[in-house]
């Protein structure tokens, strides 16, 4: 009996790991690249890039201004909370995570680019 409980614990467990790990979080769209095309002329936008300087510089959408990820709290403040923030790295979970680190910090209106630069045109 005591080992079904503790099997049940961990199935529970890793369950709600993989739960938070891959679920969008609340309150961010998720939009595609073919839809990113649309966004890019709205001047009432941020575009975030949270690749390396070093995967930037090799590839890029001159709209996104570089943010690497391991440095995004400590420079979001340059960004407006009132004006929407869209994110790309190269596959989408960069930027998945990215989307909940601006969260954290408050900001209400985020966007994630599904697929990255690596589903870019």
């Amino acid at each position: 009996m005591m080992d079904i409980l503790v099997n049940l614990l961990i199935i529970g467990a890793v369950a709600f790991f993989l739960y938070k790990r891959f679920v969008p979080t609340k309150g961010i769209r998720t939009i595609s690249t073919a839809e990113l095309k649309m966004e890019l002329k709205n001047k009432d936008k941020q575009f975030i890039d949270v690749r390396t300087p070093n995967e930037f510089k090799g590839n890029h959408i001159k709209e996104f201004k570089n943010i690497p990820l391991h440095v995004l709290q400590n420079k979001a403040n340059g960004l407006s909370k009132d004006k929407e923030v869209i994110v790309i790295c190269q596959s989408g979970m960069r930027s998945s995570n990215a989307t909940k680190v601006l969260k954290k910090m408050g900001f209400e209106n985020i966007t994630n680019v599904k697929g990255g630069m690596g589903a870019w045109r």
